[in-house]
């Protein structure tokens, strides 16, 4: 059985959520939210966020389902649309920016 939840257009660019997420990978629930709720990061809160949305999805679909056979079986972080914009540059020139968003969605899938 697999449980999944995304999250879309979260304002942390991918390239920086990706080391966080290639952790977690792997591990199971328990064990990845306490390591998410120790890691004083602000990046971390959409992707603790979502993973207790995926827990809770799959407590609400199966109530008789044990928690801890639970593991993040396939969390990926893609790209979002990035927003461009100007800022003020030195002697009165424009400088480009671009703040990039994410998109993020895991699966949990039960151990056997």
């Amino acid at each position: 059985m697999n449980f999944c939840a995304k999250a879309m257009r979260i304002s942390f660019s991918p390239y920086k959520l990706r080391p966080i997420v290639d952790v977690i990978r792997g591990k199971s629930v328990s064990q990845a939210l306490a390591w998410l709720s120790t890691y004083q990061v602000k990046r971390v809160v959409p992707i603790r966020k979502l993973v207790e949305s995926a827990l809770a999805n799959a407590v609400y679909a199966h109530e008789d389902l044990d928690v801890e056979r639970l593991i993040v079986g396939e969390i990926k972080v893609d790209q979002g649309p990035t927003r461009k914009y100007f800022k003020p540059g030195a002697m009165g020139r424009a400088m480009p920016q671009k703040k990039r968003t994410s998109h993020i969605s895991v699966v949990l899938t039960v151990k056997a």
